[in-house]
């Protein structure tokens, strides 16, 4: 009987580690996105882009329609305590977000989610 039991309880954390392996390993650094649409009003929610004062502060132009279509390349993953995965991107053009900003980060599985960025 305990022979089972143990042998149930192996099988689960096995699959589990499995599971959350593979769950992880589908996005990775080089990867390549396309910056959808918004999902409220002009506001990315899951896309971390600077306060327009800090992007007029920096000389740019904070006109979100420019960035809607454009090509990103994933260049670091980070992992939070509470499991969130938190990426940063760029453009591939290695132009400026907003004539202003090199790196963006952007929580990656939500945004995906939500459409905010679309796989190629």
């Amino acid at each position: 009987m305990k022979n089972r039991i143990l042998l149930a309880f192996l099988v689960s954390l096995f699959t589990g580690i499995m599971y959350s392996q593979s769950s992880n390993s589908t996005i990775q650094v080089g990867d390549v996105f396309e910056i959808g649409e918004a999902s409220n009003n002009h506001n990315y929610t899951y896309i971390n882009f600077p306060r327009t004062n800090l992007i007029i502060k920096k000389g740019g132009v904070p006109n979100y329609n420019n960035v809607k279509g454009k090509k990103v390349q994933v260049t670091s993953i980070k992992e939070k305590k509470n499991g969130r995965l938190i990426a940063t991107i760029e453009l591939t053009s290695k132009k400026l977000f907003f004539n202003s900003h090199k790196y963006v980060t952007v929580e990656i599985n939500k945004a995906i989610n939500q459409k905010e960025l679309l796989k190629n």
